[in-house]
Order: C-alpha cells, then sequence, then structure tokens
C-alpha cells in the first residue's frame, strides 16, 4: 500500500500538477494541504476522473487538507483537530481507507516569531500531541500526515544558522516535535533515511531547488503496528522541478501487508 502526502499550494491554480502527478505516481491514498479553496470549490470532478475517492476540508484563500483514495471512497470520521472550538482553520482531516486511520493535517507556518501567530502554532500543535495521544491508546493503524511545518533537526535544514528564529526551527518547536514522535510515534523518512540530507521543501526564491537549498517539512509519523510494515518512504523530489509546480514535492511511504524486516541503515 502506498500513502502519499502532497502540500499542492493551491489545488485548483495547480491541478494539472496534481493530476500528472496522480497518473505518476499512483499512490491508493493522497493526503493534500494547502488547497486554498473552500469546500464549494475543490475540484470533486476532476479528481474523480482520475480514479480517486475524495473528503475533503476547505477554507477560502488559506489552509485546506483533503485525503483521496484509488477506487474507493475515504471514510471520514473527523474534520478539525479538537481542543479548539472556537479554532476556524481548516487543518485537520481524518478518514481510514483499507482498516488504516489516515489523519492529513497542515501545522501552521508560525512566523513572525515572537507573535501571536507563533503562539497559535504552539497550541495547536499542543492540541495535536493530545489527540494524538489518544488515537494510540485505540491500538489501531494510525498514519498522520503532512505538513508538520517544522525542522526536526540540523539534518533537516540546508543552513541551521540562518533558520535559528524562524518559527519552523525554533527551539520550542523542534521540542515539541521531538516530544510528539516519543509518544511512541516513529517518523518514516528518517526511520529509514537517519543520516540523509532529505527535503521536501525548496523556496521559489534565489533559485533554492537548483541549489537544493531545501527543508525537510512534511513528515509521516506511524503508530507501532503500522512501522513494523514499513518498506519504503522516498520524496518525488523531481515533481518540485515541474512547470508551475508547488514549492513542496510528495512524500510518500509503502506499507507491506505484514510486518516485515529489515536492518536499518547507518
Amino acid at each position: 500500500m502506498k500513502i502519499a502526502s502532497y502540500n499542492v499550494n493551491g489545488v485548483n491554480g495547480r491541478l494539472d500538477v496534481l493530476l500528472r502527478w496522480l497518473k505518476e505516481a499512483e499512490p491508493d491514498v493522497a493526503c493534500l494541504q494547502e488547497l486554498k479553496a473552500p469546500d464549494a470549490k475543490f475540484p470533486v470532478e476532476a479528481i474523480e476522473a482520475a480514479g480517486y475517492g475524495a473528503v475533503w476540508h476547505g477554507q477560502k484563500s488559506w489552509n485546506g487538507v483533503a485525503i483521496l483514495a484509488r477506487d474507493q471512497e475515504p471514510l471520514l470520521t473527523r474534520k478539525g483537530l479538537p481542543g479548539d472550538p472556537d479554532d476556524s482553520h481548516s487543518r485537520y482531516i481524518e478518514a481510514v481507507v483499507d482498516g488504516i486511520v489516515v489523519g492529513g493535517l497542515y501545522l501552521p507556518n508560525g512566523n513572525p516569531y515572537p507573535g501571536g501567530k507563533f503562539e497559535y502554532k504552539l497550541a495547536w500543535f499542543r492540541r495535536l500531541h493530545e489527540y494524538a495521544a489518544e488515537l494510540l491508546k485505540l491500538e489501531v493503524p494510525v498514519v498522520l500526515a503532512g505538513d508538520y511545518n517544522v525542522m526536526p533537526t540540523e539534518l533537516d535544514v540546508y543552513n541551521p544558522e540562518r533558520w535559528t528564529n524562524d518559527a519552523l526551527f525554533r527551539v520550542e518547536v523542534r521540542e515539541l516535535y521531538r516530544e510528539l514522535v516519543s509518544q511512541g510515534w516513529t517518523d518514516a523518512l528518517r526511520e529509514l533515511h537517519p543520516g540523509e540530507r532529505i527535503y521536501t521543501f525548496w523556496d521559489y526564491v534565489r533559485n533554492a531547488y537548483g541549489r537544493d537549498a531545501g527543508l525537510r517539512l512534511d513528515h509521516f509519523l506511524l503508530s507501532p503496528n503500522i512501522a513494523e510494515r514499513l518498506l519504503k518512504a522516498e520524496v518525488d523530489k523531481h515533481v518540485r522541478g515541474w512547470e508551475h509546480t508547488s514549492d513542496h514535492a510528495p512524500v510518500w511511504i509503502e506499507l507491506a501487508d505484514g510486518p516485515v524486516k529489515r536492518r536499518r541503515k547507518r
């Protein structure tokens, strides 16, 4: 089973890129972020024509998340992250596909630091902690995939010194990510590529993609009963090089039908 995550940076403006990637990559499940479209403007007909059922949680001009499933309809289980009834941001969606609970998320950027947006990011992250812990207690297969807007370590950013006071790399944010993983989640990309510089985002300015001046912002966290099935975890970096593409590249994992034996790279 192949599960992907892709910050599309505008689902309608870059629909041709999304459809091209779906046709090429053929993920069984795809979590999308930054739809930048209200619910009524989600391109469901085009998505269905490409062979995917979909559930989505949109928002005009900003945010927005969706889950696509190939040749079936995802079973929607949640829209919105619990813990704050006044939070109007469309940043979390959850569905069951083939017995797996898939949570698609778009964690707040948080810039500028310091300020209200940064405090909102920390609060949202703490809410995610609480809900993630509840999911683990269910002892069901769970994948939490999306744009976390966090570079967890210096290995995940091309020039760490430049990012010290950025909300994506602040020590508070990195500590919250570590605490989340320590609940019992597995960071899929880092699990299979522990010492490699792997990026998922390249800015549009200063030829960042050409220089490979990237950031690892998009992550897969796997519950223990999914982590034992992990076969592959990769980034479709070449998609970032397409014309009129997102500043993120798709990330994906491949799962076996049952537990796998593997020797972790060093």
